[in-house]
């Protein structure tokens, strides 16, 4: 996870630590056990602050995945993004983008599918949720921007089969019938969606 700016003042620099603290006690444990395994007891104490602390900066556990896990789709949009960038075949292009998020989501499955219900199903006025929403729409942008390269496919076009996309992705990363399978294989999955979906 990348290092956040640090803010100006003490207390907010010592607001930003305990934060910093939190998400990295979070990520660590939630790497370990998976997320239903770990209670906001442990975080707090990994994170060397009292319980009722921890939920001044997060409301539930959901939150906390939230928090953890948006950072780490950001990396893996940003990385998709980059290796999307020089590949001409817009179904290896939308792969390509598609590929470090479901790498991602698989490093921990029951973290993932956790995540991706807390996205779905959660407020979508909570800060973090919003965050997570706004990542959805930065891949479908991301997306978008590929499909347009065909000169023939209008921007509305590109953004509805961008959603389609979206989609496909999500639900293939949380159906239960791929819980076995590995990120490669989700992967080749919504690859052969996809191309029937830009077969023209």
């Amino acid at each position: 996870m990348s290092e956040r700016p640090q803010p100006g003042g003490r207390r907010e620099r010592n607001k930003q630590q305990k934060l910093d603290r939190i998400t990295a006690a979070a990520c660590e444990l939630f790497a370990e056990h998976g997320v239903d395994e770990v209670t906001t007891q442990q975080i707090a104490e990994r994170a060397d602050i009292g319980t009722g602390t921890l939920f001044l900066y997060v409301k539930s556990k959901g939150e906390l995945l939230l928090l953890v896990q948006n950072s780490l789709y950001a990396e893996a949009l940003e990385r998709g993004r980059a290796d999307a960038g020089n590949i001409p075949d817009a179904l290896d292009a939308v792969t390509a983008i598609v590929r470090p998020i479901v790498e991602r989501n698989r490093v921990q499955i029951d973290n993932g599918r956790t995540y991706l219900r807390e996205m779905v199903f959660g407020d979508p006025t909570e800060p973090r949720h919003r965050e997570a929403l706004t990542f959805v729409g930065q891949t479908e942008r991301a997306i978008a921007a590929v499909l347009r390269r065909d000169k023939r496919r209008d921007e509305s076009d590109a953004a509805t089969l961008a959603r389609i996309v979206s989609a496909i992705m999500f639900i293939s990363m949380a159906a239960s019938v791929n819980v076995a399978s590995s990120a490669e294989e989700v992967v080749q999955d919504i690859r052969a969606q996809l191309r029937v979906l830009l077969t023209e």
